[in-house]
Parts: C-alpha cells; structure tokens; sequence
C-alpha cells in the first residue's frame, strides 16, 4: 500500500489490514515454531520462526513503513534491538554517545561492550563541538537517545548525522520517547532507529518488545544476520500484542501530550518544585530543536524536588499514577530514576548527568489532566507540611 495518507491513517490502513488467506481484520497470530517443507530442493519462505514467522514479520513491516525505512525487526525487549545493534561492531571500534542515556543502555556500553575491546566515549550531545571532538579514527557509532531518558536533553539529529557521514561513522537514535508518530530520525539522516515498543508503542503495559528500522542496506542485511544469529526474537503473540497497540498510537500520543503539557505548566509554578524539564516550554534549551524535528513534546516530562525526603512524601500521598518502571502507557507512570530506570548507572555518574535524589519522570497517560492535578496537589501538600516540621525542629 502507497505512503500518501497520513501518518494516523497509515496504522490502520497498511499491507497488513487485513489477511489476504482469510480477509480477517486482525493479523492472524502464527505459534507455529517450524514450517513443513513440502520440497527441500526448493523450500518455502518460512521454515523456523527464529529466522522468520509471518505475524513477526507483519509487525516488521509496519514498523519499516512507519520510520520509512526498508526494513524493520522485531526483538524481545528494547535492550535486545539496542544490543544486537551494537553487535554490528568489532574488536577495536569505539562509539561515541550520549552521557544521558537509559540506564541499560549506559550498562550495556560501560560494563559489557568493553569486554569485547569496543571503546566508547560518552559526550554531552546537545554540544556539537563536543561530539566533533570526540569522534576517534575508529569511531563507527554516533548514538543519540532524544529527547534523553530523564532529563529531556534535545539532540539535533541531523545535524549530528551529518558530522557522522563526514567521518565515515553511523548514526543510532533511540526513538522511544517520540516514536513515529512524533520524530522520524531517518528522514533526518540517520541510519538506525531504535524502541523499546514496550512504551507507547505497544502502550499497555502489557508486553516486553523492541524494534529496530533502517534503510541502510549494510545495515539492513547485517542486523538481519545478527537477530537470527543471537535468536533475541519476539514470539508471535507478543507481535500481535504490539500491532494491536500500534493501531491507537497517533490518538494516545496526541492526548498524554496535551495532557503533558497542562501538568507540567502546572509543575513549572508550584513553588515545591524546583525545575521542571519538558521540552515543550521555550525556557527549555533544546526547544527550538526539538520544534524542527519533531511535531510535538510528547508525554514525558521530569521535575525536581528538594530531596529524597520529597519525594518520598510525595510518592506515598498521591494515588493515580502508578509508581513504578517504565513508561508510554495508557495509565500515568512516575519513575524515581535514581532508583528504578538509572539504577545500573553508579551514583557518581548519575550525580554528573543531574540526575538527583529529588528527580522524578512522569509519562502521562490518558486520565483527565485535571484529576492528576489535584492528586499531585494533594502530595505536594504533604511534602510542604513535611518540610515545615523539619525546619521548626
């Protein structure tokens, strides 16, 4: 099917709106692990799911349509695209990356790369001179994770993509806070695009998933190689799970994102808080990049409390939003990256990326932005009466 409807139409209507065996309106789910050949002199498009099945490829597709890419591939978690992407790498090459990534990201680079003699530089990626500085004989990866996971860093994707192609290297981006409907890195110039699609994506909290797009033909047939060598597959009820988030993507994103920006006005003029980060506000330095390349803020923000003290008052007087890991889900999700999605980063490095005992992420879900509101107000009462107390004593 042709890419000339919109964005919001094209999840709904693609080449897999409906099975072409059946006319079924919902991608049929294939368990099947192996595929009976009726011919081994001429064997079928299909013979064991690790190497390819059709609901997984279905999803593959879409995903490759979406990014506008050529191809697109499906693994077990983010962390599984994001690492077999780096296996693209060899013995001696270095990457160069942003110092604010999601923890996991931070641990598969510092504790595990290193292992295989891959050398990595982590650079603060807003400042382009700094990734100009850093880029080394064998740098092969520039990775970008924008807007950053928690602080809301903006990288100017193009940009650095073109720095990337000037020295011979690739470009990543972790597209996971935007997805397609928001930023679209390859028609940036970057050459790999990755996503946890447990986030808004699959966007129910109910499925473990990642996903990887390229139109880069190295890439595409390398990668392709390495998701069957390493085997980091998703299983085929998972696909359908993702495909069926998919379908509600653009009209969930457009309401957590007016949602977002409502509270974090809000957050941005409560005199407990002492800094909101949302990319959505002028004051915020990357703003005017972020406006260039993508269509909206999205619904993640971050904000600072005083202390640990804070925000542990706060996370025990506040009842909607779910405490926990992870985020891009129909129910709002407060984080204390400190503690669950940066817990792999040491505390000194966490320290130097600013990511303190008072930062909380919030990824704003569907409820009415007034309810939040109130809850927040309420756990932000206690937190003033808490500091009261502490000061009269």
């Amino acid at each position: 099917m042709t890419n000339h409807h919109t964005f919001q139409t094209r999840l709904l209507h693609n080449d897999h709106k409906f099975d072409r065996e059946t006319g079924a309106v919902s991608v049929p789910i294939q368990q099947a692990s192996t595929f009976h050949q009726a011919d081994f002199d001429n064997p079928g498009i299909y013979d064991y799911s690790r190497s390819g099945n059709p609901t997984r490829e279905a999803l593959e597709d879409t995903i490759a349509n979406l990014e506008g890419g050529t191809r697109g591939y499906a693994f077990a978690s983010g962390m599984a695209a994001i690492s077999t992407s780096f296996m693209l790498l060899s013995k001696g090459d270095h990457v160069v990356i942003s110092e604010d990534v999601y923890g996991g990201t931070f641990r598969m680079i510092h504790d595990v790369l290193g292992r295989f003699g891959i050398e990595h530089t982590f650079v603060n990626m807003t400042d382009l001179h700094e990734v100009a500085t850093a880029i080394q004989p064998n740098t092969k990866v520039l990775y970008i994770e924008t807007p950053s996971n928690p602080l809301l860093n903006i990288t100017d994707i193009q940009a650095v993509s073109k720095l990337a192609k000037a020295n011979n290297c690739l470009t990543f981006v972790d597209n996971t806070f935007m997805t397609p409907a928001l930023q679209q890195p390859l028609e940036l110039g970057a050459d790999l695009v990755l996503h946890s699609a447990t986030k808004f994506i699959a966007g129910h909290s109910d499925v473990v998933a990642g996903l990887a797009a390229t139109n880069h033909p190295e890439i595409e047939e390398q990668l392709g190689f390495l998701q069957n060598s390493f085997g980091s597959i998703l299983g085929a009820h998972d696909c359908w799970l993702v495909l069926r988030g998919l379908k509600t993507l653009d009209c969930r994103l457009k309401q957590s994102s007016e949602s977002a920006e409502t509270i974090a006005t809000y957050l941005a003029g409560h005199p407990l808080v002492e800094e909101v980060y949302y990319p959505g506000f002028n004051s915020h330095p990357g703003s005017s990049t972020h406006a260039y390349q993508s269509s909206g803020a999205g619904a993640v923000l971050s904000f600072r409390l005083k202390d640990e003290a804070a925000v542990r008052s706060f996370s025990q007087h506040i009842e909607l939003p779910v405490f926990a890991v992870s985020l891009g889900a129909v129910e709002s999700i407060l984080s204390y990256p400190a503690k669950m999605s940066h817990a792999a980063m040491p505390e000194h490095e966490r320290l130097k990326r600013g990511i303190t005992g008072g930062l909380l992420r919030l990824s704003v879900g569907l409820e009415n932005p007034d309810d939040l509101i109130r809850d927040f107000e309420n756990g932000l009462e206690y937190v003033g009466a808490q500091q009261k107390v502490s000061k009269a004593q």
